[in-house]
């Protein structure tokens, strides 16, 4: 009789849980419903005052009125921005080999040419905060395509080294201003399911425009004038992105900030769509973190927020070490900039050093690719480390490769060493960065934060590009790839490890309560994390290791 009592009230427990589970959905349901009619309500004003007003959908919306659609046309023509940024790297490698001959240029100011348009990018970087705030986001993007259009026309042009190095210091402007504005400018118009793979299409057009700058080398290599063709192809691009800028809308937030909210809810009905709950929900969100960031920035100089607030500086030291210092100091630019003559270095002539370059460029773009895909399909800590290791390697290979007594032996290990590093560079420390520059700011920073990450960029490339004949003297071309470089991507590795916190599927807003945590205990859940994947690995429990599904 005691055991029937027991199990009656057992049961009678279990029926009290499964109550209070199915009332507290219930209450849940009900409280999700509210919200939304009393967003309908809010939504339903904005659309009166919208029609009020008279504005038209920017003309693009007009032409790709669904949401889906119009964000990957909004991003694939905004990273037209990464496209020039590539080209414009890629395109002195071919033009450095006839430059000198030609223009009587010693190799001093041969170094000038080359990595001074990384010094114009730098002032271009130190401008980004300033016009962004000033002209906003769409409007810098189309300053940056007129610096981009005058350099070119100064490069393909120039008579003597003054006016050259003129014409890349001032592309490099527009290159800077531009690297620290189209990413932002992405992030701030797309859903968070679908940012890491809109802000990877950003370096999927660097290196695309890495390879262009090669083809366009390989192309003009035996035409009269050849360096002017190859320098001043950058034109067609610049073009392209100015007139399609002029068709796309501002970012929503910028307008947000500058008080347009009719504005910038025009601008995220055809971005973004407010048809269902999270889409309404995130708007408002949104619009209530900025007018939060706007009120505290009263009373404050917010730039110290970068020294003052732990979730700023916890930010910016994170993003400022993982760009400067993982990925520009991993070697890439000394690559990029200096194919070419690497090539001619292992024994090939100018001709056959240009034409040998497309293996290196069409490997970095053709690796980045996935990279859309798996940066918010894994997540952007998985993607780093797990393929970091691969640009270890090719540095090895790369370094070792001019020990090589015979000359063909060298040039093979040379080329396949680049086309490791470039792979897994292009997969990994490519996208990365710039993806989690994009988001990890809170949105009264995010200008600031994206220009100083610009600002490292080029600082690590103008460093690395300027300085590199004096490195490979002082260092050996094995000392500066194995010791240097991958030394630096090495310990970069082991800090990432430890100190990289995960973002995927976060709104940008989330963004402040990961960052809002001790980095103590980012670092301890990192750890038990690395833990709990060797014994996933030890077990072959691949699909609990990057979390597949």
């Amino acid at each position: 009789m005691a055991e029937v009592e027991s199990g009656y009230r057992r049961k009678s427990e279990e029926d009290e849980i499964i109550d209070q589970v199915e009332t507290g959905g219930t209450e849940l349901h009900d409280e999700k419903e509210s919200e939304e009619v009393e967003m309908d309500k809010e939504l339903s004003k904005l659309e009166e005052e919208l029609q009020a007003s008279g504005k038209k959908p920017f003309l693009a919306a007009r032409i790709i009125p669904k949401p889906k659609i119009f964000i990957w046309f909004l991003a694939s023509f905004a990273s037209i921005g990464g496209l020039l940024f590539g080209l414009d790297q890629s395109l002195i490698s071919g033009a450095e080999l006839y430059i000198p001959s030609d223009l009587n240029i010693d190799s001093s100011r041969m170094s000038m040419i080359t990595g001074f348009m990384a010094l114009g990018a730098i002032f271009g970087a130190l401008c980004v905060y300033p016009v962004n705030e000033l002209l906003g986001r769409k409007w810098t993007i189309i300053v940056a395509c007129l610096l981009y259009t005058a350099g070119g026309i100064l490069e393909a042009a120039a008579g003597s080294f003054g006016v050259l190095l003129s014409g890349r210091m001032i592309l490099g402007a527009g290159v800077g201003l531009e690297t620290g504005t189209v990413p932002p400018y992405i992030s701030e118009n797309c859903a968070k399911r679908w940012r890491g793979g809109l802000v990877s299409l950003y370096q999927v057009n660097i290196d695309l425009g890495l390879l262009f700058g090669y083809i366009a080398a390989a192309i003009f290599v035996d035409v009269s004038g050849n360096w002017r063709w190859m320098l001043g192809s950058s034109l067609l691009f610049s073009t392209i992105l100015l007139v399609a800028m002029l068709f796309l809308p501002e970012s929503t937030r910028w307008l947000m900030r500058k008080g347009r909210k009719v504005d910038s809810y025009l601008v995220w009905k055809h971005v973004r769509g407010v048809e269902t709950f999270e889409e309404k929900q995130e708007f408002f969100r949104m619009e209530t973190l900025v007018l939060e960031e706007l009120e505290a920035s009263k009373t404050r100089w917010i730039l110290l927020d970068f020294i003052r607030r732990p979730r700023c500086r916890r930010a910016v030291v994170y993003a400022i070490l993982l760009q400067l210092v993982v990925q520009q100091f991993s070697g890439i630019n000394s690559v990029l900039y200096y194919m070419g003559p690497l090539m001619e270095r292992t024994g090939l002539s100018a001709q056959d050093a240009v034409y040998t370059s497309l293996i290196g460029g069409g490997t970095m773009f053709l690796s980045t690719i996935p990279a859309i895909y798996f940066m918010d399909r894994l997540g952007r800590r998985p993607v780093l480390l797990t393929l970091i290791p691969g640009v270890s390697v090719g540095l090895f290979i790369v370094g070792f490769s001019f020990k090589a007594t015979n000359v063909k032996v060298e040039e093979g290990v040379y080329i396949l060493g680049v086309v490791i590093y470039e792979f897994f560079w292009g997969s990994c420390l490519g996208p990365t960065p710039w993806v989690v520059a994009s988001e990890i700011y809170p949105t009264y920073l995010r200008s600031t934060g994206v220009s100083i990450n610009a600002l490292c960029n080029w600082l690590g490339t103008f460093t690395t590009t300027y300085a590199f004949n004096d490195m490979l003297d002082a260092l050996t071309p094995t000392g500066t790839f194995v010791g240097l470089y991958n030394g630096v991507v090495i310990f970069g590795g082991i800090y990432l490890l430890f100190f990289m916190p995960e973002t995927k599927n976060l709104t940008l807003e989330e963004m402040d309560e990961l960052f809002e945590r001790p980095t103590k205990d980012i670092v301890h859940e990192n750890w038990e994390n690395t833990k709990q994947v060797w014994r996933d690995l030890a077990h072959f429990r691949f699909r609990e290791v990057w979390k597949l599904s």
